[in-house]
């Protein structure tokens, strides 16, 4: 490899500015698995985050002694956020609380979202355009569009807003579909 960097310097910019995105993706991901409470995912991120950025630093000061290496480095760990971001809004992971208030019927809402399986709670409000109706479930990041689409097509003038949760316990949640039912005829 550095018999490669030596014959062929154009290259190392290249491997500093793609090392840069993988290692910071991975910082951005190692952040949201740690605010999650992931213990046993985040440090096996965080080592190959480290790893990656300990080759790409070393690199830079032993060769890298110009300007185009430190824009690379730069523009890697730029590149790397967005790409991150692209990454973490892709894996949707986490759970949600969405509150929603309604001038409706919210015990027709209810019943809407136990026909999908989300289990979901009716409060009765008092807000400053008169009486509501107060709905909360808790569902998965990934499923919060269908969650949307079916409290929008509810209420057009809807209003809702969703939480982060940590924990979740005792529910009414959506089966998910085991990964290896795929391959288990008759399961």
């Amino acid at each position: 490899m550095l018999d490669l960097l030596d014959q062929y310097p154009y290259i190392l910019p290249l491997l500093i500015f793609f090392g840069r995105i993988i290692d910071v993706s991975l910082g951005t991901l190692r952040i949201i698995f740690v605010s999650k409470g992931e213990k046993y995912l985040a440090p096996v991120i965080g080592f190959f985050e480290v790893l990656i950025w300990i080759i790409v630093i070393s690199e830079i000061f032993s060769r890298a002694n110009d300007m185009i290496a430190y824009l690379s480095y730069a523009g890697g760990y730029a590149a790397g956020n967005f790409v991150g971001i692209l990454i973490e809004q892709r894996i949707a992971f986490g759970v949600l609380l969405c509150r929603v208030y309604t001038k409706q019927n919210g015990r027709e809402l209810v019943s809407l979202l136990s026909k999908e399986n989300y289990g979901a709670t009716l409060i009765k409000g008092s807000g400053s355009v008169g009486e509501i109706d107060i709905i909360e479930t808790v569902v998965d990041r990934k499923n919060l569009k269908k969650v949307d689409k079916i409290v929008t097509s509810f209420d057009k003038s809807v209003f809702y807003v969703t939480e982060d949760i940590r924990t979740k316990q005792r529910g009414i949640f959506p089966k998910h579909k085991s990964l290896l039912s795929r391959w288990r005829p008759g399961k």
